[in-house]
């Protein structure tokens, strides 16, 4: 309910879908802002494991782009929980957190993927959430006329992050702090 709906999803909502009643849920959760935590903890533990999957794929660019695939997966199917990780009070510091445990594994997945030579070296870690960003988008737009086009979108991005692709990028990517400023922005 919480990825159809999202942070406007009514509990009655959630609690007939799930079989149960009211009560039920409010004896697992204090209240509505628990339960959309625990749902967001995870979803995004399920997005720390893709990247750590990605991290043991013996070619390093079909982990990379695995990656990208997957994630962008979940966030196609979970409309809902996108829209509160990314732009509600609710789950922001989840959000946040979890951007932190990610950094890293997204940071060596890039460089892994680099040094194997399939991922163009102008591509940095910081670009990963522009990938994601223009996917949401992608999906927001047309994921109701279309709902797997965002596949094509990501094989055309993910053909022009391939090594030997036709120019050098026009700008530096975005530093640490612009990107935290952007996620801010597009939260607000």
């Amino acid at each position: 309910v919480l990825a159809e709906s999202g942070a406007d999803a009514r509990v009655e909502e959630i609690a007939h879908r799930a079989g149960v009643g009211v009560g039920t849920v409010y004896r697992h959760f204090p209240d509505k802002d628990a339960l959309i935590d625990a749902v967001l903890d995870d979803a995004f533990d399920e997005i720390v494991s893709l990247a750590e999957a990605a991290l043991e794929e013996p070619d390093a660019w079909t982990g990379f782009a695995g990656f990208l695939e997957r994630t962008i997966a979940l966030q196609a199917a979970n409309s809902g929980l996108r829209g509160i990780a990314a732009g509600s009070e609710r789950g922001r510091e989840r959000a946040a957190s979890m951007r932190t445990r990610l950094r890293p594994l997204v940071r060596r997945i890039v460089e892994r993927a680099q040094a194997e030579g399939g991922l163009r070296p102008d591509f940095a870690p910081e670009d990963v959430p522009l990938v994601f960003w223009g996917t949401g988008r992608v999906i927001d737009l047309a994921g109701p006329v279309a709902p797997e086009i965002w596949q094509r979108f990501l094989g055309l991005l993910l053909d022009g992050l391939r090594t030997g692709a036709a120019s050098p990028l026009p700008t530096p990517p975005l530093s640490p702090g612009q990107l935290d400023e952007v996620t801010a922005r597009r939260a607000s």
